[in-house]
């Protein structure tokens, strides 16, 4: 009887992770759509190579991500969390839905908001120092936590998030984040709730950036070499 139940712990531990969690897969080899069949600014469409994820594909996902994490989360007050500035666009459409779902349920739970700048990139790669910026949080104790992140890389700034989120003794904390990507340079952290996994490629729009331009794209795009050159930010040494 103990051997079958042991059997059964190692199969839990190495069971596939819920659909949720992994997100939308986005393979290596996919490059996305062709620019000509969307709308894009004027001011970008020499810079734009390819759109990667469309709009409307975005925003069904989120609202997918509502559900979810309203499943698992409405038991009591949630107090969500957005980091700037790139999750800005991800976190107004997700609260949207979140409080539709709110005013349409015989359950439903308060929500109060607050944000935090963290800062990891500078053109196209990630600085060595992540840093966190901004005021010191309210009282977190015994609350619902939810993370609201555009997009996690390497997984070192999260982390560095959550390392001090715990000293609040929050009664949860979940991360959701918009994009994950797929990269050998990764920690092995996983969100509780993932948008899509993508391949390692840069990517803007939808609020992500590069060196605070193309956050007023709809859609997550792919920049052409031409405009990385373009907007690059000179460094000094």
């Amino acid at each position: 009887m103990a051997s079958s139940g042991l059997k059964r712990e190692e199969s839990a531990l190495h069971a596939p992770a819920p659909e949720h969690v992994k997100g939308m897969q986005i393979k290596d080899e996919d490059d996305g759509y062709n620019k000509n069949l969307f709308c894009v600014p004027r001011h970008y469409e020499d810079d734009i190579e390819r759109v990667f994820i469309p709009h409307g594909l975005i925003l069904d996902r989120t609202e997918r991500l509502a559900r979810d994490i309203m499943q698992d989360m409405s038991s009591r007050h949630i107090f969500a969390l957005c980091i700037l500035k790139g999750g800005y666009k991800f976190f107004v459409d997700l609260m949207d839905h979140i409080k539709a779902l709110n005013r349409n349920r015989d359950h439903s739970v308060p929500i109060t908001v607050d944000f935090v700048t963290l800062r990891s990139n500078c053109n196209d790669s990630s600085t060595e120092n992540d840093s966190i910026l901004g005021e010191e949080l309210p009282s977190l104790k015994g609350k619902n936590v939810l993370v609201v992140e555009d997009i996690i890389k390497t997984g070192r700034t999260i982390q560095t998030l959550l390392s001090k989120l715990k000293e609040y003794e929050p009664g949860m904390v979940k991360v959701v984040s918009l994009l994950v990507k797929r990269t050998t340079r990764s920690s092995g952290y996983q969100p509780d709730y993932t948008g899509f996994e993508i391949p390692d490629k840069f990517v803007v729009g939808y609020a992500l950036d590069y060196n605070e331009y193309f956050r007023d794209l709809n859609h997550i795009c792919i920049l052409n070499e031409k405009a990385k050159e373009k907007y690059k930010v000179q460094l000094s040494h």
